[in-house]
C-alpha cells in the first residue's frame, strides 16, 4: 500500500511541476490586463467600484429611517419633561426605565426640532 501511495504522491508533484509554469503566466497576463483595462479609455474610474445610495431610505436630509422624534421614547420624555420642568437624564432614565445613554441621543434631537430646552442639567419644554 506504501508503494502505490508514493507513487501516486510522486504523480501529482510532476504534474504540479508541469502546471506551476502555466499558472504563473496566467497571473502574469491577468496582471497585465488588469493594468491595461484603464490605458486608453475615456474614463480611468470605469473599473473602480461605485456606491450606490438608494433613494427610498434615505430622507431629504440624509438621514436613513424614521423621522428624528418621532418614535414613542421621544414622546414618552416630551412627557415627563412636561410633567416635572427641570428633570435631569439620569431622572428620566430611571422614570422610563431605560439607560441614560439612549436619552443623550434623543434629548438634543427634541431640542434641536425645538421641542425642549436645556437649562444647566435640566430640560423644559419649550414655549
Amino acid at each position: 500500500m506504501a508503494d502505490f501511495l508514493d507513487e501516486k504522491r510522486k504523480e501529482i508533484q510532476a504534474r504540479l511541476k508541469e502546471l506551476r509554469p502555466l499558472v504563473d503566466e496566467f497571473h502574469r497576463l491577468e496582471a497585465a490586463e488588469r493594468a491595461l483595462s484603464g490605458v486608453g479609455s475615456t474614463t480611468a474610474t470605469a473599473t473602480a467600484p461605485t456606491r450606490r445610495r438608494r433613494a427610498s431610505s434615505a430622507s431629504s436630509n440624509g438621514r436613513r429611517g424614521r423621522p428624528r422624534g418621532s418614535g414613542t421614547r421621544a414622546a414618552q420624555a416630551l412627557k415627563l419633561v412636561g410633567e416635572r420642568p427641570g428633570i435631569t437624564i439620569p431622572e428620566l432614565a430611571d422614570a422610563m426605565g431605560i439607560k441614560q445613554n439612549y436619552l443623550y441621543r434623543v434629548m438634543p434631537g427634541l431640542a434641536d426640532d425645538g421641542k425642549v430646552s436645556k437649562s444647566g442639567r435640566g430640560w423644559h419644554l419649550r414655549n
